[in-house]
């Protein structure tokens, strides 16, 4: 998934596939495996392997092309694996989510209309839960108060090949004293974001996300995003230089 990737479309296939996989999420709490998308699709393995990679250039999903099933790992706010937050409708568990970045989305899909979210994360300094409540995608309540979401990699970074690196350095922090401490846990610094924050950084792609079914491809431009949290008011100093 490079940088600055030049402006292309989705096949219909990759439509197809894109809109079946967040269905399913939505209504199973895991990815559709090959045979499911073949069943709902009637694609074979090449064709769905082809639209997966388009996905991943494309900024939607993140796949192991290396794997011969080309493994489906995340399609955000999912993840396929255990992560930062574990989304919760009607008190039961329902699929962990992509980063805590993401989390603040997920009550935005329309599946979860006027459904309660509860999402289950914790520090990323001390593990002490945090616990965040969103109905169609605003925060009821947040607990504790006052936390933050912490970014210990540079945009600079982010979307090399996945979205491994950029979703494994989005984490929530219970404070700036927390997150400092985190930055000198794994040696790297990082940028503080408010929960109000996230919200307008997620919302482009949110408000577009099984909304639109034509939604484009993203694309990776560092210098734009490094501007978009400038222009929000986060302090950006540790991505200069």
């Amino acid at each position: 998934m490079p940088h600055h990737v030049p402006a292309f479309e989705f096949s219909e296939d990759a439509l197809a596939v894109r809109a079946h996989i967040f269905d399913f999420w939505c209504e199973h709490g895991r990815g559709p495996t090959l045979r499911e998308v073949h069943e709902a699709l009637d694609l074979d393995r090449r064709r769905i392997k082809a639209a997966y990679k388009q996905l991943q250039l494309g900024i939607v999903i993140t796949v192991d092309e290396d794997t011969q099933n080309c493994n489906l790992l995340k399609a955000p706010p999912f993840s396929s694996f255990p992560s930062q937050v574990s989304a919760y409708i009607d008190d039961e568990f329902h699929s962990f989510v992509g980063c805590a970045s993401e989390s603040i989305a997920f009550s935005h899909m329309p599946p979860f209309k006027d459904k309660e979210v509860r999402l289950e994360g914790f520090c990323a300094c001390c593990l002490e839960p945090i616990t965040l409540v969103s109905k169609n995608f605003e925060l009821q309540s947040v607990s504790p108060e006052g936390i933050f979401l912490h970014i210990s990699s540079s945009p600079y970074d982010w979307n090399n090949f996945t979205m491994e690196l950029m979703c494994d350095s989005m984490n929530f922090v219970i404070d700036a004293e927390h997150a400092d401490r985190y930055e000198r846990q794994v040696a790297r610094r990082g940028v503080l974001v408010n929960l109000d924050q996230a919200k307008q950084f997620v919302k482009f792609v949110a408000d577009q996300r099984m909304w639109d079914y034509h939604w484009k491809p993203g694309v990776m431009m560092p210098e734009i995003v490094v501007d978009i949290f400038r222009g929000m008011g986060v302090d950006v100093s540790n991505w200069d230089g």
